[in-house]
């Protein structure tokens, strides 16, 4: 498009944002208000092409290219992008051949060999980077707030004890954390509930990382971490309990009958498993359009694909388990992807320098940069409904009523959820300051 036109296109555009929006072109020419809430600067032609269009992955990739520099807040930034999409991305393309090409694609990029590659390519980053925007724990998953007062530490540690309490562990049960990160749910299990605990991970640094914790805390003799492909894990003895937290996105649509077939296999009869995961906001979109979802699995996470919360459930029930309860924790999200959002910014020049140890300062800048637009964009995304999150709890039927805990059941979920929302307080560290490390 001539340079003439695309300026005309451009200032069209800005014109009818919500809030006052400047352009400085490749030629040095600003268009808009002297002082605008958002100021973009191109270096080049394309990137402008990107905005004109919508295609709002292709300007953050120019951003993280150093192609496009903007001055304003994320906040800021995320309302002018939203209002420069050409329409609602998770309307896509659903056509049979559209579904079947992507089936494919997914098939192969999910062997344990490539899922091991793109676990490390996201985790294995830097533990100091992580540690300078999560929680104390490192809990790298949706908080949950229960009091809106919490800091990201509390809702990190309510969040822990839902999910034990959701589970109704009891001393000596087998547990098993599948995806287990940095170890928040693992040893918080072991310690406040009394469980025999196993965790797995893909990830190098996590997985030792946690094995020190655990011989920090003494630990040892109910703790244990694995290097592990949950495909793989062989146990002579099924869990009673088992746990899965912001795990599954990376398993695949093509593997996720795997994925409930295996979580089935590591599970006693009469057992329990909570799956914690990002759905899709779309029944049918395979990734956010307008280049949001390339974006994401070129910078962030190769090989994530979403689900919408039916295709999970009818996965989960096709494998032979009961879904007995369901909670959408979408707005704890954007509540959660804010509060990382806010503290890396506090801390975006330790950041790079955490970065540039290892990589140099110029791949530090790039990965920072990444990560500001994706946690910023996430949060606008769960806040506008375009992705969810959902705790499912299911049972494994034992297929023997004679032996359920009341008549009709067949596992040994009660019948009714007080159990879970009765009085008890969530039973917080007395540390709750995220800048007192607890390990």
């Amino acid at each position: 498009m001539p340079l003439p036109s695309l300026q005309k296109k451009i200032v069209q555009r800005i014109d009818r944002l919500p809030l006052s929006v400047a352009l400085q072109l490749p030629s040095g020419k600003r268009l808009g208000p002297r002082q605008a809430a958002v100021t973009l600067l191109f270096q080049d032609a394309a990137s402008l092409a990107g905005l004109v269009a919508g295609r709002i992955g292709a300007v953050a990739e120019a951003m993280v290219e150093g192609r496009v520099r903007f001055e304003g807040t994320l906040r800021d930034l995320m309302h002018v992008a939203n209002a420069l999409l050409p329409g609602n991305p998770t309307h896509s393309n659903t056509r049979w051949w559209t579904r079947t090409l992507h089936h494919a694609r997914s098939m192969g990029a999910h062997t344990p060999g490539r899922d091991a590659q793109q676990i490390q390519f996201h985790y294995d980053v830097s533990d100091d980077f992580y540690a300078l925007w999560l929680d104390p724990r490192r809990v790298y998953s949706c908080a949950y707030y229960r009091q809106p007062n919490m800091s990201l530490a509390q809702a990190q540690e309510a969040k822990l004890d839902h999910i034990c309490r959701k589970l109704l562990l009891q001393p000596g049960e087998r547990f098993l954390d599948i995806g287990a990160g940095w170890g928040g749910l693992l040893l918080w299990a072991a310690e406040h509930y009394g469980v025999d605990a196993t965790g797995i991970t893909l990830s190098h640094h996590q997985h030792a990382y946690v094995q020190r914790v655990i011989v920090e805390k003494g630990l040892q003799d109910r703790v244990r971490m694995l290097l592990c492909d949950y495909r793989e894990l062989q146990v002579s003895q099924p869990f009673d309990k088992v746990a899965s937290v912001g795990m599954f996105e990376h398993v695949g649509r093509a593997h996720i009958p795997t994925y409930f077939a295996t979580v089935r296999r590591l599970l006693r009869p009469g057992g329990w498993v909570l799956n914690h995961g990002i759905t899709a906001g779309g029944t049918d979109n395979t990734e956010l359009g307008a280049g949001m979802g390339a974006f994401i699995e070129k910078y962030i996470f190769p090989g994530g694909e979403l689900l919408h919360v039916s295709s999970v459930l009818n996965a989960l029930a096709g494998a032979g388990l009961e879904m007995v309860d369901a909670e959408n924790l979408r707005p704890h999200y954007a509540r959660t992807l804010w509060a990382w959002s806010d503290a890396l910014e506090a801390r975006l020049d330790e950041a790079r320098r955490v970065l540039s140890a290892d990589d140099g300062m110029e791949q530090a800048q790039r990965v920072v940069q990444a990560y500001r637009l994706y946690l910023a964009g996430s949060a606008m995304g769960f806040e506008r409904g375009w992705m969810s999150l959902y705790q499912l709890l299911a049972t494994r039927p034992n297929n023997d009523i004679e032996r359920g805990a009341l008549p009709g059941a067949q596992s040994d979920y009660p019948f009714t959820r007080d159990y879970l929302y009765s009085s008890k307080d969530v039973p917080c560290s007395t540390n709750s300051n995220p800048a007192l490390p607890l390990t």
